[in-house]
Parts: structure tokens; C-alpha cells; sequence
């Protein structure tokens, strides 16, 4: 395993290191914004647990049979019995929404997801199944046995607002990025150019069981095996890019910050053909 890697981040006054995340491991990267590795896919618990009302938002439900887990580490944070305002979904991939039905059961709180994600969360459609002919590796290879089902959670999801309002997250607005999936999302907060991108990008190259486990960090494109409409990916990669975050937080992968993530966002944004789509594949022509 390669060793664990320390660099500093100056963010909104407090000295911040950043360091790989390691499944069932967490990571402070803001006072508000707290990373959690779950296996192979980062949640973000999102809230301040020193103010007073400890009101705070989970964004993205993780792995099957982590509900637990999920709930343990909020509860450790923010109190036993505080439940979040809001559940919001990048998008609706098992590994984004394994634990939420079981969150739900618990938390019984309003989840919010883009309109076009909306029928994979009320089970009136499916997602392709993972496409093993994309180049990359293991996990590719493995990918037609990932769960490709949507999820029924009828009485529990909305749209979110048409105005780029995130509810529960002040501050935040959520942006399009579909590629990855139709509805799939990134929030971004404007006064500190936080971004947290989802899959329509990441900091791993996720196609590869060994990178995964080492977590070695490059930025790449969307996770090949599960996105469907690659010219739709490049242009979210594009616009995300345009923004100039400052600080970029994957659904895969660690954080990066700074001019490593201007320079290699930039590089992903202009070599989008060259380094994120696969040269086969079911969706790629």
C-alpha cells in the first residue's frame, strides 16, 4: 500500500491537511465539510458541528449495508438523534445509494436529486448494466455484476429547485452534469470554490481494482463501465473546469485542491477524448 500523503490547504482560516481516504476512514477538509470513505465511494456529511442549531446534510448514501456506519460517524459529529435536513444525490448509482433506504427507515427526512434522476429513485427505470468492453480493468471487467436496479423511494424524493437553490445547504447550488448519468449533479459553493463533482469526474482511475486500492491519485473521467452519453461527460468536465474551484472532492478518489487541481482539471477539460473515453465500448459511439 503506497504511504499516506500530507499537503496543507489554507481554508477559510484553518489549517486543513488533506490525506488519502481510506475506506472507514474520514476526513475534516472544512469545518463544514466533513469526507467519509466507504470501501470505494466518498459521502459528505455537510455542517458545522460547532454552531448551535448543529443542523447539517448528507450528500450521497454510500454503499449497500452501510446505514450504519453512515449513521454512526453523523451521530459521532453532530449528536445522537440529530438527523439531517436532507438527503442530496449526485445521482443514483448503488454505490451513491445503497445505505438510503435504510436511512430513510431511521432519519425519515426529504431527499432531493435532479428531475432526470427522479426515475431511478421511484423505481420506474433501470440503469444499463456496467459495460465490460470499456478498457481499464478489473473493475470494468466486473462491472455487469454491479447492481444496475433503480430504487423506490417514492415518498421521500423531490426535484430539486429549479432556481440552483441546494435546500438545507446554504450557500450551495447544484449544477447539471449529466454524462455519467442523465440527472447526475455537482454543488458548488462560489465563495470558496468548493466543488463536490459526484462521478463526473474523479481523483482515481476507477476502472482499476489496483489503483482503487491504492488510491493512487490522477484525475480521469467519469467511471467508464457506468457512463452512457460521453459527449454529454466532456462538456460537464468543461464546465466544471470553467468554474475554477479551489477545491474539488470526488465521488472517488481523494481531494485535490489548489493549482494541482487547476492544472490537471484543465488538462482532463482539454484532452477530454484523449483521457477519459474509452476507445470501445456500448456507449461510446
Amino acid at each position: 500500500m503506497e504511504k499516506t500523503e500530507h499537503r496543507e490547504l489554507t481554508y477559510e482560516h484553518t489549517y486543513i491537511p488533506l490525506t488519502t481516504l481510506s475506506s472507514g476512514e474520514g476526513k475534516e477538509i472544512a469545518i463544514d465539510i466533513y469526507g467519509y470513505c466507504i470501501q470505494f465511494v466518498n459521502i459528505c456529511i455537510m455542517g458545522n458541528p460547532t454552531s448551535r442549531d448543529k443542523e447539517w446534510c448528507l450528500v450521497d448514501a454510500g454503499m449497500p449495508q452501510s446505514a450504519d456506519e453512515i449513521i454512526r460517524v453523523a451521530e459521532e459529529r453532530f449528536g445522537a438523534q440529530r438527523k439531517p435536513t436532507a438527503i442530496i444525490l449526485t445521482h443514483g448509482h448503488f454505490d451513491h445509494v445503497g445505505a438510503i433506504e435504510s436511512l430513510l427507515e431511521y432519519w425519515d427526512v426529504p431527499v432531493y436529486a435532479h428531475e432526470l434522476e427522479i426515475p431511478y429513485l421511484t423505481g420506474k427505470s433501470n440503469y444499463p448494466k456496467g459495460d465490460s468492453t470499456v478498457d481499464g480493468g478489473l473493475i470494468s471487467e466486473l462491472s455487469p455484476l454491479f447492481p444496475n436496479h433503480g430504487i423506490d423511494i417514492s415518498n421521500h424524493v423531490h426535484p430539486l429547485p429549479a432556481n440552483g437553490i441546494v435546500p438545507g445547504l446554504t450557500g450551495w447550488q447544484w449544477i447539471h452534469t449529466p454524462g455519467h448519468t442523465p440527472g447526475h449533479i455537482s454543488l458548488f459553493r462560489a465563495k470558496d470554490r468548493s466543488l463536490i463533482v459526484g462521478d463526473a469526474f474523479v481523483t482515481v482511475k476507477q476502472e482499476s481494482l489496483y489503483k482503487v486500492f491504492t488510491q493512487e491519485q490522477e484525475i480521469s473521467g467519469p467511471p467508464k463501465y457506468f457512463t452512457t452519453d460521453w459527449q454529454a461527460a466532456g462538456e460537464s468536465v468543461r464546465k466544471l473546469r470553467d468554474l475554477h474551484p479551489s477545491l474539488a472532492i470526488t465521488g472517488h478518489g481523494k481531494p485535490m485542491v489548489g493549482e494541482e487541481l487547476s492544472r490537471e482539471l484543465g488538462r482532463l477539460a482539454e484532452n477530454f477524448e484523449e483521457l477519459a473515453i474509452p476507445k470501445d465500448g456500448r456507449f461510446v459511439h
